[in-house]
């Protein structure tokens, strides 16, 4: 097992949000490609649900509705990295009501460089990710 971690790429995690109630689907396709082309594997795979009273509640694929048949492909994607007090952090930043995914996956596209960076004594001391939505304020403005 530790060979294993040894040789693991970073690890991130995604907090996506709808608008409605539940997801569409329509990213599925796009995610499963991600795994099927070795890019990403997803660690851990969470439905949460923000509640008018402010507590969270965890929801099954079989809870999602008419776009359940096609998250069936994630059942079980858990590696036990996420728990309750996860759900509820990733709460606070939703809207009350509003449904989301949490998403922790390994980057494995970057397992060799970050395994070689680890061997050589280098570590990660800062990271993070620009928003396309931020990137866009900040051409627009540059451009101005």
């Amino acid at each position: 097992m530790t060979d294993d971690i040894e040789e693991m790429g970073p690890i991130d995690y995604i907090l996506v949000e709808w608008t409605d109630k539940e997801p569409t689907g329509e990213a599925i396709p796009y995610l499963v490609d991600l795994v099927d082309s070795g890019l990403i594997r997803i660690l851990d795979l969470a439905f949460i649900v923000k509640n008018e009273d402010g507590s969270v509640t965890e929801m099954e694929i079989s809870d999602l509705g008419g776009e359940a048949e096609s998250f069936a492909v994630f059942e079980g994607a858990a590696s036990g990295v996420l728990d309750e007090s996860d759900h509820a952090e990733a709460a606070e930043a939703l809207e009350t009501g509003k449904a989301a995914a949490l998403l922790v996956y390994e980057n494995t596209w970057a397992g060799p460089f970050a395994a070689a960076v680890r061997r050589s004594g280098g570590q990660l001391v800062a990271s993070g990710r620009i928003p396309v939505q931020d990137l866009i304020s900040r051409l627009d403005a540059a451009e101005a």
